[in-house]
């Protein structure tokens, strides 16, 4: 198998396992919950359509935990002014002791993830992370 689809496929599947405990002790779903870290964690991303398009979840998925989530009390949903159509999703105050144990558990995802690696060795993977990305906005620029 191609070591960086290896590499993807194992985080996904590490990040799963970490994250399993505490979605049973919040009661959610880990769909649920990944929906909540993704917009506590990027507040430009406001929508279902978002979650869908950037995090690659099914809509119905999406929708049945943006469902749950609001009846839950840790998202509303807000009218876009001047688009009738649009929805924001917004996490409410009962949402943030979710985050933060959320925001805790990424932190030392993380750590475990560098536990063996210098100061050095992490700087210079993060600046390769940068300039990858440039790349691949570039690459996503481009005419077709």
């Amino acid at each position: 198998m191609n070591v960086s689809i290896d590499f993807a496929q194992k985080i996904s599947m590490a990040y799963s396992k970490k994250c399993k405990p505490l979605c049973l002790e919040l009661g959610l779903p880990q769909t649920a919950f990944d929906i909540l870290m993704f917009l506590a964690n990027n507040p430009d991303y406001k929508t279902a359509s978002d979650i869908v398009e950037i995090r690659k979840i099914k809509a119905n998925l999406v929708s049945i935990n943006v469902e749950k989530l609001v009846r839950e009390g840790y998202l509303e949903r807000r009218a876009v002014e001047g688009d009738r159509r649009k929805t924001w999703l917004v996490c409410t105050d009962k949402a943030q002791s979710v985050i933060n144990k959320g925001k805790v558990l990424q932190a030392s995802f993380f750590e475990l993830l560098f536990e063996n690696a210098d100061e050095g060795t992490r700087k210079t993977f993060y600046k390769m992370i940068e300039v990858m990305c440039r790349n691949l906005d570039v690459i996503l620029e481009e005419d077709d």
